[in-house]
């Protein structure tokens, strides 16, 4: 069987109740470097994954606008990983990842 995928760009906060996959990289890479290496829930650091999901199974979430035009992501509850999961096509890559910079110490939120 032959299925159309939607290419997927992700950020994961494991305490979250929901799974935020986002839409495109330019907003995941904000996420990753602009929130979760900031984040000790992140382990102050933030990942950028691509995969493929089968697009008719996503076609059942809403994608939603949650800020500017290109914050665009759907919200898988989290009791519904393991079906999501199961809907993942090919590999996970990553393609970026950020660390907490040196210069922003344990107890700072900005950078000296």
């Amino acid at each position: 069987m032959c299925r159309a995928a939607t290419e997927l760009f992700l950020l994961v906060h494991l305490s979250n109740r929901f799974f935020y996959p986002v839409l495109n990289r330019e907003y995941a890479e904000q996420i990753a470097r602009d929130w979760n290496i900031r984040d000790e829930r992140s382990g102050f650091a933030g990942y950028v994954l691509d995969f493929d999901v089968d697009s008719d199974y996503l076609s059942s979430f809403e994608i939603r606008k949650v800020g500017g035009a290109n914050h665009l992501e759907y919200w898988i509850p989290a009791e519904g990983l393991e079906e999501f999961n199961r809907h993942i096509q090919g590999d996970i890559r990553v393609i970026t990842q950020f660390s907490r910079p040196a210069e922003l110490g344990p107890d700072k939120q900005e950078l000296k």
